[in-house]
């Protein structure tokens, strides 16, 4: 195994840990956005800052206003004197089509995910813009 997929698995097995920081009942995932190999921004799934920490309708379903994990890592890099350009994000799952935006505006060149997510369209979205795409 080469040194650049070591370091692809530890910084996923590190996003699954930060997933674990989710108020979310029905799925917790992490991100962790690397850059120069530095961490430079963090996030997991969850509701906007000064909500109550409760991911879920009493029906089950996610409230339509909980942020992806990738979403609050590229707000977060946003707020801080980082820079997202040219940086690798890792997320337990793979970025919805929303998500696939963010990363492509945010100047984000590679994507490294562990699960699958319900549609492909993030995925593909990505790998069209020529972001590149790589499950572990």
């Amino acid at each position: 195994m080469d040194k650049q997929t070591q370091f692809d698995l530890h910084y996923l097995e590190m996003a699954q840990i930060w997933a674990k920081n989710s108020y979310c009942e029905r799925r917790k995932v992490g991100a962790l956005m690397v850059k120069d190999r530095m961490i430079i921004s963090d996030g997991y799934n969850g509701t906007p800052r000064g909500f109550e920490n409760v991911c879920e309708l009493p029906d089950g379903t996610t409230k339509p206003y909980v942020l992806h994990a990738e979403a609050n890592a590229i707000t977060k890099v946003a707020r801080s004197n980082n820079s997202s350009e040219g940086a690798t994000i890792y997320i337990t799952a793979a970025p919805c089509i929303e998500c696939a935006k963010l990363i492509i505006q945010a100047g984000i060149v590679r994507v490294v995910f562990r699960d699958e997510y319900r549609s492909r369209e993030g995925v593909e979205l990505l790998e069209r813009a020529g972001v590149i795409v790589d499950q572990m």
